[in-house]
């Protein structure tokens, strides 16, 4: 399925809603998602602006929505250990442990 399509959908909203956000005609809105016309690159900016998510993924590039998710993920497996999948698997308890020996390491490197 067309990016633009997708995310207008998980959104909600019609056409004319995306069309009315970016200032054109809803028959615009239906030539990309049908994939017979292609948004410039100022249409694709301000449509990663609205959908807060790379033009990469819009255009179908990568499947990441946001470039820095995939180094936040990697970044943060090294330092505690484990996957964001894993992370989130945990209870608000557990999150607060981590969160909190965190801060205690911290202290120990400032002195």
């Amino acid at each position: 399925m067309n990016r633009i399509k997708l995310l207008r959908r998980e959104n909600n909203w019609t056409q004319l809603d995306l069309a009315e956000k970016l200032n054109c005609a809803i028959s615009s809105v239906a030539m990309y998602e049908n994939d017979t016309r292609k948004p410039s690159l100022d249409v694709l900016v301000k449509l990663s602006e609205i959908f807060d998510c790379s033009i990469d993924f819009l255009i179908g590039k990568t499947d990441i929505r946001k470039s820095g998710e995939q180094i936040d993920d990697i970044l943060n497996e090294a330092m505690i250990g484990m996957s964001k999948k894993e992370y989130d698997k945990l209870s608000e308890v557990q999150k607060k442990q981590i969160r909190d020996f965190a801060i205690f390491i911290k202290k120990q490197g400032n002195k």
